[in-house]
């Protein structure tokens, strides 16, 4: 069953690692979801958000493509965002943090740090800067953790604070409005936290290497410096995709006890040479 009516976020064993490592983790305020989203999805409409949004559609569609499975989630700030089109699994839905005029039936509203869904009922599970505005993006990724079954997938979509993005955030004046406002979660951090909930990180994309200007003359000018960026090995695009397996910890895959019988020796009576005949010899008889 997909909708769990009894839920209990707790109710799952997770790592103590993880939850010793969050005591040390702190996260600098936001504003209120209420007036959060709004703000966001204003920045979204404008051009630069939309050239944003393009880039990471293009990355997503690549990986949900080859994603297969029943059920998927999409963990979102704006509701009109759907990154699952090019998905084949059968049954695609958003879970957005309020209720909004004109949303359609695809949507779920509800805390993204704690679901209505069954444990291990989702096969995969995207998450677009979800991490980035809430105020525990920890138990958000453990939220997600809990409802993906063993062996599914989740995509995390967030901005990169390796980039000039993020060098741009550090010196803005506009660190409490969208999206400066954003955790700007580092891979390295990722990282950890899907290696404490058992989860195997499979791919890391970066995308996006235009500048943070919103006005289009100045990103025009600094083309040059977008395409050296570009070039460069290092990952360092305006947002990361992380994709992540869980897997199913002390799983070893062991040989059938019949087959590990069949290469005991067994000892076999060997026959006995005891009153066979003896050789003659015919030097003798002559």
């Amino acid at each position: 069953m997909l909708f769990d009516k009894k839920y209990n976020t707790q109710s799952k064993p997770q790592s103590q690692r993880f939850l010793l490592s969050l005591k040390k983790m702190t996260f600098h305020p936001q504003q209120p979801i209420e007036i959060l989203i709004p703000r966001l999805k204003a920045w979204f409409d404008s051009e630069l958000g939309r050239e944003l949004l393009t880039a990471e559609k293009a990355v997503v569609d690549r990986i949900v493509s080859s994603l297969f499975g029943v059920h998927l989630a999409q963990f979102s700030v704006d509701s009109r965002v759907k990154l699952y089109e090019e998905s084949p699994v059968t049954h695609c839905f958003s879970v957005i943090p309020r209720l909004e005029l004109g949303i359609d039936e695809h949507n779920l509203v509800a805390d993204n740090k704690e679901i209505p869904l069954a444990h291990e009922s989702v096969d995969v599970v995207v998450l677009h800067h979800a991490l980035d505005f809430t105020d525990s993006p920890h138990q958000v990724l453990r939220e997600a953790s809990r409802i993906l079954r063993p062996g599914g997938h989740v995509v995390i979509v967030g901005f990169n604070p390796l980039s000039a993005w993020g060098l741009y955030r550090l010196f803005s004046r506009k660190k409490d409005l969208p999206p400066w406002c954003a955790h700007f979660i580092s891979h390295r951090r990722l990282s950890d936290w899907l290696k404490l909930l058992q989860m195997t990180e499979l791919r890391h994309i970066t995308g996006y290497h235009g500048q943070a200007f919103e006005k289009v003359t100045m990103r025009s000018r600094l083309a040059c410096l977008r395409n050296s960026i570009k070039r460069s090995p290092a990952k360092n695009g305006a947002f990361t995709v992380m994709l992540a397996r869980k897997d199913i910890a002390g799983m070893t895959p062991l040989r059938s006890g019949w087959t590990l019988r069949r290469l005991i020796n067994i000892p076999v009576a060997e026959p006995s040479t005891r009153g066979s005949l003896k050789p003659v010899n015919t030097k003798e008889s002559a």
